[in-house]
């Protein structure tokens, strides 16, 4: 078994498991654990060692495209919407740059300590300083110009800001053995850029590090530009750890926010500026108090919003949390969660193609990819081992491994939220199953939008699961985790324009409108239960309406999904099971109808797939919305559901005069849901 842990393992652990030995083969499909240490990590077996190999065997897929030093980190495009495209000149130079920056997250801290690291024959500290001097060569094929005057913000910039982290981190191999002609011309080309436009979002980092990098190296730069970047970027934290991101709250607020001030900190503003160092490293402890609860209790994280091939570059905050430990902070579960989280996708035989990571969840998945990506952004996830450059002797690496407040504080038959003031974000973990789930802002539209990525499943889903990740809406309105609702052209549309109203007893209340029809609104109460969610909902709009509601979405394993058709105290419920996970809709009030779709190619994990919907068309009432409420239940295989279980609800009270709800539970315990 490649992944030694407790409890049941995941479904990429039990797929992997006859996979090839050795971790630095070539081609082998998964990374394997070797002599794993579980006197310090009884849990995964994984030490800073592992991670160092892991890093290894990353870099050596990447390097069997490097047979000398003039070989451009280039890897086979994958099919569809990414870059390059037509064969244009930036493009192609960017792809290149992105495959040089991002492979340096993982290769740097191994150079640190062994700068004779040798891949494929090639010996990473030549090849790199090579690269770097091609970079400012005319005459060579990778050559970057001096940014045009009048060109505005480009993947340049991005690159840049990646590449001076690593000048910071590892200037002994990367940039003092450079001849000063080299290092002149490497502070004109970066400081064109970092001293130019910039998007009004993490972005600003990248300018932030060109330009701290060269200052401390001597060159004049911007600094009025250098501070109001650094202002800016701390004026954009909400709390609790999340930072707005040009108005969106996903995954950057921890691989760049987060990553990018405490390095920055590390490595130039305590020295020079401690007065921003110190609001960073109290963002990042604020992170850690919250961001931790977004894991599953095997680490495994949510996938949720953009650029999802980053993948466990989520975890890269809590290493860097061992820079400079702050009392109280539990490493152990830290790491584990890391750990695991690397594991999840590294021990999965889809993430790896080409002996490249995918542009997907798991396997190439078109749904959740970006135009902005080509093939070597993947290596955004190095950004995980940017962790390695925290010493050994630091708690992070030496705590023993543990389950945090999975072991004792999350009680099994309970549900925990943690709500998040600021960016309204409402955090939920479920010990009966282990899992984690997020609620967070949706409000940008799909049509006519630059980025309609902002509105779509990425973000737009009632809720998003560390085990059942998201699946994109069918052509026949397959749905899940979200309303969709059918236009007279026989379309269906899910909401993404959200209001967050309040999080108020345990009910965390939206209101939504739909993008193409602003007749249609719906007022959102979602209640966390243990087993799962009870959805208390209002919904107006033009009489006969069709409209469903989807569950998640179950991905087939290594047979049919099976399904199952119960009858619970007058309730038809409709269950599923594919060997993992088991899920449950209880249609309670408002629907007509409920129906298991299968599905072919929606789905991030499998080919095929299932997800039950709940179907019935809008009537018009004189004085308020009609009422839907639905029970969204799950838990893990092997055990049949029992009729509480599946009716934890006993009475649904919607008085004619209110628009509130009761809910009486079947343990005697009552909720009142008040749309105000």
């Amino acid at each position: 078994m490649l992944f030694a842990g407790l409890g049941q393992p995941t479904l990429a652990q039990q797929l992997v498991a006859s996979s090839n030995s050795g971790a630095s083969a070539v081609n082998q499909r998964v990374f394997e654990v070797v002599k794993p240490n579980f006197k310090t990590s009884p849990l995964t077996g994984v030490t800073r060692r592992h991670w160092q190999d892991a890093a290894r065997y990353l870099l050596t897929g990447a390097f069997s495209y490097v047979h000398t030093l003039d070989d451009p980190l280039v890897f086979p495009k994958q099919p569809g919407r990414t870059y390059p495209r037509n064969g244009d000149a930036a493009q192609l130079r960017n792809e290149k740059l992105e495959g040089l920056c991002r492979t340096l997250f993982m290769a740097m801290p191994l150079l640190k300590e062994d700068p004779n690291l040798t891949i494929n024959g090639i010996k990473l500290s030549d090849y790199y300083r090579h690269q770097l001097s091609q970079m400012v060569d005319p005459a060579s094929p990778t050559y970057v110009r001096l940014r045009p005057k009048q060109e505005g913000q480009s993947q340049t910039l991005v690159e840049f800001g990646g590449l001076a982290v690593s000048l910071f981190a590892a200037p002994e191999i990367l940039w003092d053995p450079l001849p000063k002609a080299q290092k002149d011309a490497l502070a004109a080309t970066m400081l064109s850029y970092g001293d130019g436009p910039t998007v009004p979002s993490n972005w600003r980092f990248f300018n932030i590090f060109v330009l701290s990098f060269f200052k401390s190296q001597g060159y004049a730069v911007n600094e009025p530009l250098l501070d109001e970047y650094l202002k800016l970027c701390l004026e954009a934290y909400r709390g609790a750890g999340w930072y707005s991101d040009n108005g969106a709250y996903d995954y950057y607020s921890m691989w760049a926010f987060q990553l990018y001030g405490t390095l920055w900190s590390h490595y130039y503003g305590q020295q020079h500026l401690l007065q921003y160092a110190q609001q960073f490293a109290a963002h990042l402890t604020d992170a850690r108090d919250n961001y931790p609860y977004m894991f599953a209790r095997n680490g495994e994280m949510i996938m949720w919003g953009r650029s999802m091939s980053y993948r466990f570059g989520s975890v890269a905050p809590f290493p860097l949390m061992g820079l400079n430990p702050a009392p109280g902070t539990n490493f152990g579960w830290l790491r584990r969660i890391s750990s695991g989280a690397m594991l999840q996708f590294l021990q999965n035989p889809d993430v790896l193609k080409d002996q490249v990571p995918t542009l997907g969840f798991y396997g190439p998945y078109e749904p959740a990819v970006q135009a902005y990506s080509c093939r070597g952004s993947v290596y955004w996830l190095g950004k995980a081992f940017l962790g390695l450059l925290v010493p050994a002797s630091s708690p992070f690496w030496t705590a023993t491994e543990n389950e945090g407040p999975w072991a004792k504080e999350l009680r099994p038959g309970t549900v925990a939220n943690r709500f998040q003031p600021g960016s309204n974000i409402l955090l939920t973990d479920y010990p009966n199953s282990g899992t984690a789930e997020i609620r967070a802002r949706c409000n940008a539209r799909v049509e006519g939008e630059a980025d309609p990525y902002r509105g779509n499943e990425n973000y737009n889903r009632l809720s998003y699961n560390s085990a059942f990740p998201w699946q994109a809406d069918g052509p026949n309105g397959e749905v899940a985790m979200n309303y969709l609702f059918q236009d007279q052209p026989h379309k269906w549309h899910a909401l993404n324009l959200y209001t967050f109203r309040r999080f108020e007893d345990g009910v965390y209340y939206r209101d939504a409108a739909l993008e193409t029809d602003s007749t249609i609104r719906v007022r959102l109460a979602d209640i966390p239960l243990p087993n799962g969610i009870l959805r208390v909902d209002q919904v107006a709009g033009p009489t006969g309406t069709p409209l469903r509601l989807g569950h998640y979405a179950l991905p087939a394993r290594q047979g049919p999904i099976r399904r199952q058709t119960r009858k619970v105290k007058g309730y038809t419920v409709q269950l599923l099971d594919n060997g993992a996970y088991q899920l449950a809709l209880v249609p309670l009030r408002g629907w007509e109808s409920v129906k298991v779709y299968e599905t072919k190619g929606l789905h991030p994990a499998s080919s095929e797939s299932a997800v039950i919907n709940a179907s019935g068309k809008l009537t018009a009432l004189p004085a308020r919305p009609t009422l839907y409420a639905t029970l969204l239940l799950w838990k893990k295989s092997g055990t049949a559901w029992t009729d509480e279980e599946l009716l934890p609800v006993s009475k649904l009270t919607y008085p004619k005069q209110t628009t509130s709800v009761r809910v009486d539970f079947a343990d005697g315990s009552q909720r009142s849901v008040n749309f105000k």
